[in-house]
Formats: C-alpha cells, structure tokens, sequence
C-alpha cells in the first residue's frame, strides 16, 4: 500500500487562513477530498493521511467528516489543545474515532520557541502516550533542540517531525539544521516526515539537486525504517505542485532496496499510524 502521509483539506476562509496570504494565491481556494483522488490515482497512490491546518475543535471534526464519506483517507492528525485541564476527557471523547491517529500543534510558529517543554503542554503529550495517540512535530530547525528534548521525555510516545523540519533550502544552509536532525534521529521513538521540502526552497527556481542535500542527510539520520513520504499537498502548489514534488522523492528513492523503497513509501506510514 502507498501512502501519502501529510496532506490537507480546507474550506479556504481569508480570515481564519490568514497564512495564506497573496503570496500563495495558489491556494487561496477550497481543497477537498475529490480534488486529490484523482492526483493520488494518478500516481499510483492508496491512502493518505489528513492532518490539522487549523488549530480547533472544529478542523478535528470537519477531517473526521471527510474521513467517515472517503476511504482513502486512511488516518487523521487533528488538533485538540494539549495544555487544557480537561486533556484527559477529550481523548476519551476522540478515542471512539477509528481514523483519528494523532494531534499536531503548530509550534513551528508559536512565539515561544521552547513551547513544548511547557508543563502543562509536556502532560498532555504523556496523555497522549496512555491514550495510544501519535504526535506529529510541527517546527523550525532551531527547535529541534527543544524537539530533542521533548522525545527523550517521552521514550515511549510516537512522534514524527513534519518536513524535515523545514531546514533553509532558499538559503542552502544545513550544517547546523544537519547536527540537530542527527541529534533527534538517535531517539528510536522518533520518525520523520520526507515532505514539504519545496516550499522551503526557492519557489520558482528550484531544482531537483538543490534537494540532495537535505534527502542524504535524513536518510542516513533516519535510515529506511523511519522515513515516510509525505506531498503536503495543497501547499506544495505553491512551489511546483504535486507532479514536480513527487519526481524529486521517487528519483531518489529508485536507487533503493524493493524492500526498502516499499517501506518508504507505505509501510512505515501504515506502521506509524497504525492503518
């Protein structure tokens, strides 16, 4: 099975998705399930996994709509507010939904950069370990020192680092962004997300080989066993679309094992989120 481990749907509103501003005009637009199947069809794709754009009750329930009517979407990455008193009744309340997997918070942009290490955040991320729930890592590379910290808290919770944790791909920096993923790869515990790599290169010039780089570094942190490919997708729109996203990872993955390029591109999703 094929699985696209990091994508999302929205209903697009100006005010709440203020993220997206003009220049992503791109994806100042609805996205929903029937526009992906087809681009999953396409490329030979099963399953993806829907995770969380906004932060709210409301984006959790609206994924789980979706994933109840479409059953391509394999698994959900909602939102639930890790620091509230109640944490505890509201995964006993989620834990009735078969597709939702995990939660994800956007750290990546929170004022406070050492967020996760808060007490009451680190509670809920022990609830979601008794609740079985995964947690996707939302961050800039320099949290990944607060990441590292946050997985070695937690040796038994399940946590994936979306994009790589997004290292400056424009700027072509990786030394540092390169020590702190081989810091964090260390953790058994921890996977990592092969996605949302163009939107941190230069938009509308990139080239394939700007990428390799970053890919050997991952792989070699990482290995085969931990490495899920993800299309971000609508947001890679903004910087080539599906097509051009997926043939730098299929590219470079065609020079491994059968066993290992299946493992990439589905098993470990399935085995991570439990699909």
């Amino acid at each position: 099975m094929r699985i696209d481990s990091h994508q999302h749907f929205w209903i697009f509103d100006p005010v709440r998705d203020s993220w997206i501003d003009e220049s992503m005009a791109a994806i100042q637009r609805d996205f929903l399930p029937a526009d992906l199947k087809p681009i999953l069809d396409k490329h030979q794709i099963d399953g993806c996994v829907a995770v969380q754009a906004d932060q709210s009750d409301i984006e959790t329930r609206f994924l789980l709509q979706h994933a109840a009517k479409n059953d391509f979407i394999k698994a959900i990455v909602g939102w639930v507010d890790l620091r509230a008193g109640n944490i505890e009744e509201q995964l006993t309340d989620y834990s009735q939904f078969e597709k939702l997997k995990g939660f994800r918070h956007v750290l990546q942009g929170d004022p406070d950069r050492a967020l996760m290490l808060k007490p009451a955040f680190m509670h809920g991320i022990k609830e979601l370990e008794r609740y079985n729930f995964t947690y996707d890592i939302l961050i800039f590379p320099d949290q990944l020192v607060y990441a590292e910290e946050l997985v070695g808290a937690f040796p038994n919770q399940k946590f994936v680092i979306d994009h790589i944790a997004k290292p400056y791909i424009k700027k072509q920096e990786i030394a540092d962004w390169e020590k702190d993923v081989a810091a964090i790869a260390q953790y058994e515990n921890v996977w990592c997300k092969v996605s949302g790599m163009v939107t941190e290169a230069e938009w509308q010039n990139w080239q394939e080989a700007d990428f390799t780089p970053y890919l050997d570094v991952v792989f070699k942190a990482f290995g085969t066993k931990r490495l899920m490919f993800g299309s971000d997708w609508p947001v890679c729109n903004v910087a080539g679309g599906y097509d051009r996203m997926i043939s730098i990872v299929e590219n470079y993955t065609s020079k491994l094992s059968v066993d290992e390029y299946t493992d990439f591109w589905g098993n470990n999703a399935v085995e991570f989120y439990n699909i």
